[in-house]
């Protein structure tokens, strides 16, 4: 996808903006890339409008830009992110208000969606080492649980989520075989730790007593917190039906803990003492087999999400340092694989 001059890209989207919100006038000021969004492009700007009625409101609001960099190994849709966002906006899950949705490449030049801004800080090393934050790492596994229990009880019938597939009887098993076809695609050599997790999973598929919408993507990576603990919940181009704990195993993944690997859950707690604090606030009871099943399926899932952000750099669909440093974290994923399943 060919870059666009930062005038350009401003002129663009002041148009765009102007169109779908009906405005009378839109000024763009501080349009910049953010750093981060390994898969999608993210903008930050500030957007003063003015309405084209006889009050003429003026408003001026913090806003980010979410696109589609160009071709990738695994492709989503902004257009089903952007509708399981609305949702959970309007179901009042802490998550950016999104505005407007665009799948027009003349536009500028791919996918994108407009949301709001939400402050405060994202890196998970911060949360977990400086003291500023010693009360959000307090608070936050209950507020965790606690949002997570809210996704989950998002009706995808309300929200008309005819866009996903329907999981089928096993949750588990219809992930397992769509990651175990994405390896066979992508990988390039043998990885033996793989293969060894795959045997061990398809022979404990777990039982599936409820589906429900999956965040997908549900780690301290994707949290927006502050001093007081979760702001907003970020990212959510993986959400699909599924398994409830797809999430719940998926938290407890080695890589989301940035060395903090006495507390399993992003650095923060016990797994026992988030289990406890998501059937507090869901209701539901945690079966500690299953949340395994999901942590180990949760590794392989990332190892394999590895190799296809190294792929999408060495096939030259996207050229980033950053892509090709996550394709040496797959090492990582394998050793404790090979931990996890011993």
């Amino acid at each position: 996808m060919a870059s666009l001059e930062p005038n350009e890209m401003i002129r663009r989207l002041t148009d765009f903006i102007r169109a779908e919100g009906n405005f009378k006038s839109v000024a763009i000021e501080n349009l910049r890339r953010m750093p981060g969004g390994a898969s999608r492009e993210i903008w930050s700007f500030d957007c003063t409008t003015i309405d084209d009625d006889r009050d003429g409101a003026e408003r001026r609001r913090a806003m980010v830009l979410r696109r589609d960099p160009g071709a990738h190994k695994i492709n989503t849709s902004r257009r089903n992110e952007f509708a399981v966002l609305r949702a959970a906006f309007e179901e009042h899950v802490p998550v950016p208000e999104v505005f407007w949705l665009s799948e027009d490449p003349a536009v500028l030049g791919a996918s994108f969606f407009i949301m709001e801004r939400v402050d405060g800080e994202t890196l998970a090393r911060r949360l977990l080492r400086d003291e500023k934050f010693s009360q959000a790492r307090e608070v936050m596994p209950a507020q965790l649980a606690e949002i997570l229990a809210q996704i989950h009880r998002i009706d995808p019938v309300k929200h008309h989520f005819d866009f996903f597939t329907e999981p089928g009887e096993s949750a588990a098993l219809t992930e397992v075989k769509r990651y175990e076809e994405n390896f066979r695609l992508l990988a390039l050599e043998p990885h033996p730790a793989f293969e060894l997790a795959f045997r061990w999973l398809l022979g404990r598929i777990p039982k599936t007593p409820r589906k429900t919408l999956v965040h997908g993507d549900y780690r301290i990576g994707n949290v927006i917190f502050g001093p007081e603990g979760v702001r907003s919940i970020l990212d959510w181009e993986l959400a699909h039906l599924g398994d409830p704990m797809e999430d719940v195993g998926w938290i407890c993944v080695r890589a989301w803990r940035f060395g903090n690997d006495q507390k399993p859950v992003g650095g923060l707690c016990s797994r026992e003492e988030f289990f406890r604090a998501y059937e507090k606030a869901s209701g539901a009871s945690v079966d500690p087999e299953a949340a395994r099943f999901w942590e180990v399926f949760g590794n392989l899932r990332w190892g394999i999400i590895t190799i296809s952000q190294a792929r999408t750099h060495i096939d030259g669909f996207v050229k980033s340092v950053e892509l090709a440093s996550i394709g040496r974290r797959t090492a990582e994923t394998e050793l404790e694989l090979l931990d996890l399943i011993e």
